[in-house]
């Protein structure tokens, strides 16, 4: 018989709240050794058990019931200790299952020590008369331990658990799947990375460090304060805790960690738990949420409010754009007066003025998006969409947790990608990353208002713009499907998604958000920007022709009415542009684009939008300005598009921005989220042959319909 001496030992710390059945379910192992005394320094008592299974030997430390781990009572205090600094292979928590929400703000702290977890849904049966049903393997999918439902009045489910508990002390650990906010996973990844570059040396993985610096551990403070790596630290921290306090709106962090506990607690419940009878609403939470999210009003709802955004940001955005349009308008005329009206004068005027005012033009669509867009955020709203749509999402491989970053990607695909940072399986991430250029951001709005302002009527572009968002991201989940079939192949994965209080809009955070916002599409347009109106001024209107433009100037002087000379002026421009170096370079590269229905002016406009969405308008304003001077007696943009561009060929351009490759900025974000360049060209071929494929279909069907 075998030597008890030769037995594999498996020490387990066993962990609840008060008053979820942990002695019973200790008294329910048979032929279990009780050794009762104190732990060291404290009257609390100390339970431990020794029970022989098979070829192991457990030995279960129970420890005090916590509803925390705090240090406000002596019992948390006794078990915050033991956990951090005892030697034990596995923490064994005991929940409570007919009060599973509030069981696991427990169970939230325990997955943020990062240690090997089995997880006991004990009271089964209590549960079960209850009418409440814990679908314990997607729980166990969506925090990573497993679960096994036990009843230690009943002996039920004690063989299941012990053998769970040996399986996971033989498998090796994996990374905890505890998600916080966006706000929080972004400064514990700066952290992180941090700790990475330093090559902190830590038997503590590096996810716990930065969880414990962010809740103001005193341990932790203290160990750092010594150490070189402080110094580097400290400002890291600094704007972490100044970034959390904002979108929270409190300097408290116990608050701030315990609304995190709360909307990962009630996300778990919503996700996992169904009740058979009905329970009494006891929150404004709940029943705002039984209509928000509700399985047939819930969407719909949701389409409505993003339609009336979308309305809201073509209407009012409308209001001063043509106050916008006239003052540099004014400022050209005022810059060739300053300067001359010769190359100076223009280069400064048509170039860098004009392009620049042509992005500008559209800082009031922009900031009503952000706005709208923020307000949803911070109200909590957001999150209950992702829950909403997780189910729907599943069907094209996507989960409900990517909607934030998909969502986020309607201001700025530059946070999006950063945002896909929650999702922690690679497929999962990577399938999202390659998803969001479908969501059409900020810096797309200005073209889109520009050809619906152009192509539609004034009361309907604004469903207009509603229904091309909603087609790109129609088109989003479409090419999801097809890449999680093709190329990634891997079973759905799913994540909690933090089902936060609602709050009071925060007028601070949301100024905070769209001002920033604002400050960087202002700042594109200052720097880069500039920079590329004036590259595309001069590649526009060099080489000079001079022998042609001395014969047309000889015509022009012969002319006998204003409009021959207006014409032949026209004329003169119009060479001078096709023969340029951009217009080389649009008249080589069309061929590969006439197929689409665009010239070689679109073309340019296309491979210019490279660098930033916003140049493509610009580029547009200077290639069809033909060097006309933006007065009360010229053309609008907004016409001059609609007489030199064929409605199909419009259609089929709105389609290929929508869904081409994103900015530089964002490009090279994504390859640094995406994990290599090698994934950039791989985005580059995907969302190139897609926006040519679809752009084709949409020209000739339009062709043949109109």
């Amino acid at each position: 018989m075998q030597n008890i001496n030769e037995k594999k030992l498996i020490r387990i710390a066993l962990v609840g709240q008060p008053n979820v059945g942990k002695s019973m379910l200790i008294n329910s192992i048979s032929n279990s050794r009780l050794k009762v005394g104190n732990f060291s320094g404290v009257t609390v008592e100390k339970t431990q058990i020794e029970f022989e299974y098979q070829d192991y030997l457990f030995k279960i430390t129970d420890l005090p019931g916590s509803y925390a781990l705090n240090e406000y009572t002596i019992e948390e205090k006794v078990t915050k200790k033991y956990l951090e600094e005892a030697h034990y292979d596995i923490i064994l928590n005991v929940i409570d299952s007919t009060n599973l929400e509030r069981n696991l703000y427990l169970t939230s702290e325990l997955l943020a020590l990062d240690k090997k977890m089995v997880i006991a849904l004990n009271m089964t049966d209590e549960a079960n008369k209850e009418g409440i049903s814990i679908d314990e393997k997607q729980l166990s999918k969506i925090i990573g331990k497993p679960c096994v439902r036990t009843s230690a009045k009943e002996k039920f489910g004690i063989d299941e658990l012990i053998k769970a508990l040996i399986t996971k002390y033989k498998s090796p650990k994996f990374e905890t799947k505890l998600i916080f906010s966006d706000v929080i996973e972004e400064e514990i990844s700066n952290i992180k990375s941090l700790l990475r570059e330093k090559r902190y040396k830590s038997d503590v993985h590096y996810r716990e460090i930065a969880i414990k610096l962010l809740k103001e551990d005193k341990n932790t403070f203290l160990k750092f304060h010594d150490e070189p790596i402080w110094i580097e630290l400290q400002p890291i921290l600094s704007e972490a805790f100044d970034h959390i306090y904002l979108h929270f709106g409190t300097k408290n962090l116990d608050d701030i960690f315990e609304d995190e506990k709360f909307a990962f607690a009630k996300g778990i419940v919503t996700e996992t738990v169904k009740y058979k009878t009905q329970l009494e609403v006891k929150s404004i939470t709940e029943k705002i949420d039984n209509i928000l999210i509700h399985k047939f009003f819930g969407l719909p709802i949701f389409l409505f409010l993003m339609w009336g955004l979308f309305q809201v940001t073509f209407e009012l955005g409308n209001i001063p754009m043509d106050l916008i349009d006239a003052f540099f308008a004014a400022l050209i005329d005022k810059t060739k007066e300053v300067f001359g009206y010769g190359e100076l004068g223009s280069v400064i005027g048509d170039g860098a003025i004009a392009g620049v005012g042509a992005v500008v033009l559209f800082l009031p669509n922009i900031v009503i998006l952000f706005l709208g867009i923020a307000l949803l955020e911070t109200t909590g709203y957001m999150s209950r969409v992702a829950f909403l749509l997780d189910g729907f999402f599943h069907k094209f491989g996507l989960h409900g947790k990517s909607f934030i970053p998909l969502v986020t990607g309607f201001g700025c695909s530059v946070p999006a990608y950063m945002a896909a940072r929650t999702l922690k399986n690679d497929r999962d991430r990577l399938l999202t990353l390659f998803i969001i250029g479908f969501m059409s951001c900020g810096a797309r709005l200005p073209i889109y208002v520009l050809f619906t302002g152009a192509f539609f009527a004034q009361d309907n572009a604004g469903n207009i713009l509603f229904y091309i968002y909603i087609a790109g991201a129609l088109l989003g989940l479409v090419a999801a499907k097809v890449l999680k079939i093709t190329v990634f192949k891997s079973e759905d994965e799913p994540f909690v998604m933090e089902m936060p209080k609602y709050r009071m809009p925060s007028t601070k955070l949301i100024w905070h958000t769209v001002s920033n916002q604002a400050l960087m599409y202002l700042k594109k347009a200052g720097t880069y920007i500039l920079a590329a109106s004036i590259l595309i001024w001069v590649a526009s209107n060099y080489p000079k022709h001079l022998e042609y433009e001395e014969v047309m100037n000889t015509k022009i002087e012969m002319a006998t009415s204003e409009e021959q000379r207006y014409e032949l002026q026209s004329q003169i421009s119009l060479y001078n542009l096709e023969n340029s170096y951009l217009g080389k370079i649009g008249k080589f590269s069309e061929p590969l684009f006439s197929p689409l229905g665009f010239d070689w002016k679109m073309t340019i406009a296309l491979e210019t939008g490279l660098a930033a969405k916003e140049i493509v308008v610009s580029t547009l304003g200077i290639l069809y300005g033909l060097g006309d001077s933006l007065d009360e007696s010229s053309q609008g943009l907004m016409e001059k598009i609609r007489n030199n561009i064929p409605f199909a060929s419009a259609m089929a351009f709105i389609v290929f921005v929508m869904i081409y490759l994103p900015c530089l900025a964002a490009s090279m974000v994504f390859a640094r989220e995406a994990g290599g360049w090698k994934y950039l060209v791989y985005l580059f071929l995907f969302t190139t042959s897609t926006a040519c494929v679809l752009s084709f279909i949409t020209y000739n069907i339009v062709k043949i319909i109109v």
